[in-house]
């Protein structure tokens, strides 16, 4: 192994030399290292004194974590030129023949890129980062514990993997380097909503959610590594000299992919949508699976903790809380503004939700709207038994009739979702990523169309004419 990485290493080398003798990268880079701490320092400080004023010791107390979180990110995406140039920029200098013609393997010239475009800007976030805790320790401002800073520094590091392997990965298929910046927007957008996600946790205090969050993030990392090397092609980096926006070409490829060679809606239904699920026969089950024992991990978890929070939250609380999460997890609520198109549109923005938030994250974000959505079913059941209400009678009543139709439309949705990220990592030397991408949501697009509309329509006509009625003769 060690002489398999030995290459990767001379690569390394070989890239960085490249970078620190390039002071269109170093300048900006290094005046945003040493600029942007003092700048921090100095909103803190004004912070400080307008707490102090106010009132606020809970936003003070969680200041200085979400300044180090916001000082280790700027780097990066100022550093994020480094890896979004790293093959489509020796392209256009004329120096990646040389380079594809040596004897590295791909993944061997892909893990070199990636080290240096890693290791440039997470050693320019820890410098600012240690200025800023250098800075802060000189004045009237608590710093961290150092278990905190730890996962602080862990999060930037895990941030700079996930932007640099996106980068790179977009490096291998753009054809200019304009291009490849224009696409940054991709990489840096998702990472900064990610970013106040974490800072929410921060803000709670909650450290041992943000390890979680530290652990996904690497985790959508290896798959966007994944995804480059999986359709890294020399030959393509070499044959395609510009992009064009075909859209005959798109087109002409969904179609083919969505409608085959299908004439009617049954020959569609028996080729095209049958075909998809057979290939879905493990994510299926899969899926099936984690809403089974989501369900009653959630139920349990909330059986255990319900009854100490109920009892300090006043009646008129619960009942507003109650009657959302009730309808997130499809009991029936008897209301005049619930109706057939309201059960059924919400039904397909969660459906919809799961699958833009999956296409971003290769189905790593679609699976835990998923589990979300699984686990509050067990998560109602639970509350309803602490409040001495019989649950299983409700589940009986409330959410079985529909639930029959609309559980397994939630299952389909979450495995095609699952499906759509492994492909996306699958290597397929016989396609573009462009190909297999277009071909995979038009997979996608047959269960929706063909299962999962069908299914939640049944579901929320059962849901609003016929449920409230067997719930109504069971508990009565």
């Amino acid at each position: 192994m060690k002489e398999k990485l030995r290459p990767v290493w001379l690569l390394a080398q070989r890239e960085l030399h490249d970078q620190f003798r390039d002071w269109r990268i170093l300048f900006p880079l290094i005046v945003l290292t040493l600029l942007f701490p003092p700048l921090m320092n100095s909103f803190a400080g004004q912070t400080v004194d307008f707490m102090n004023k106010y009132g606020g010791n809970l936003i003070l107390d969680r200041l200085v974590p979400f300044s180090i979180l916001i000082i280790g990110f700027f780097p990066v995406t100022i550093s994020l030129v480094v890896a979004l140039e790293s093959f489509v920029g020796e392209k256009e200098r004329g120096t990646i023949e040389p380079l594809l013609g040596t004897p590295l393997l791909d993944w061997q010239l892909y893990l070199g890129k990636l080290v240096v475009g890693v290791i440039f800007p997470l050693v320019a976030s820890y410098l600012a980062i240690g200025l800023y805790i250098f800075m802060v320790g000189k004045q009237d401002l608590n710093l961290p514990p150092i278990s905190q800073i730890i996962q602080l520094l862990a999060l930037t590091a895990s941030h700079a993997i996930l932007m640099v392997s996106g980068a790179i990965a977009i490096s291998t298929q753009a054809t200019s380097v304009r291009a490849a910046n224009l696409m940054a927007s991709f990489i840096v957008l998702p990472v900064a909503f990610l970013i106040q996600g974490e800072s929410v946790l921060l803000f709670w205090g909650d450290g041992d959610i943000l390890w979680m969050a530290v652990i996904a993030v690497l985790v959508l990392a290896g798959l966007l590594m994944r995804v480059g090397v999986a359709h890294f092609q020399r030959e393509y980096l070499l044959g395609r000299e510009i992009d064009s926006f075909n859209v005959r070409w798109i087109w002409q490829t969904f179609k083919e992919s969505f409608v085959g060679d299908a004439h009617s809606v049954f020959a569609w239904y028996q080729t095209q949508v049958g075909g998809t699920l057979r290939r879905l026969k493990t994510p299926l089950i899969l899926m099936a699976v984690i809403a089974l024992i989501g369900s009653i991990v959630s139920f349990q978890w909330v059986s255990s903790v319900a009854p100490i929070y109920l009892a300090d939250i006043p009646q008129e609380e619960v009942d507003k809380v109650l009657g959302r999460m009730s309808m997130a997890a499809g009991l029936s609520v008897e209301q005049e503004d619930i109706n057939f198109g309201f059960i059924f549109g919400h039904n397909i923005r969660a459906v919809l939700v799961m699958f833009i938030v999956g296409l971003f994250s290769l189905g790593v974000l679609g699976e835990l709207v998923f589990a979300i959505n699984v686990g509050v079913v067990g998560g109602v059941l639970a509350v309803l038994g602490a409040m001495g209400l019989p649950a299983w009678t409700l589940f009986l009543g409330g959410v079985l009739p529909h639930g029959i139709f609309e559980i397994p439309a939630i299952i389909f949705a979450g495995a095609s979702i699952l499906y759509f990220g492994a492909l996306l990592v699958t290597p397929n030397p016989t396609r573009t990523m462009g190909e297999v991408v277009i071909s995979v949501a038009a997979d996608w697009l047959k269960i929706f169309v063909g299962v999962i509309v069908p299914l939640l329509a049944l579901a929320a006509l059962i849901e609003v004419n016929i449920t409230p009625h067997i719930l109504a003769t069971i508990v009565r």
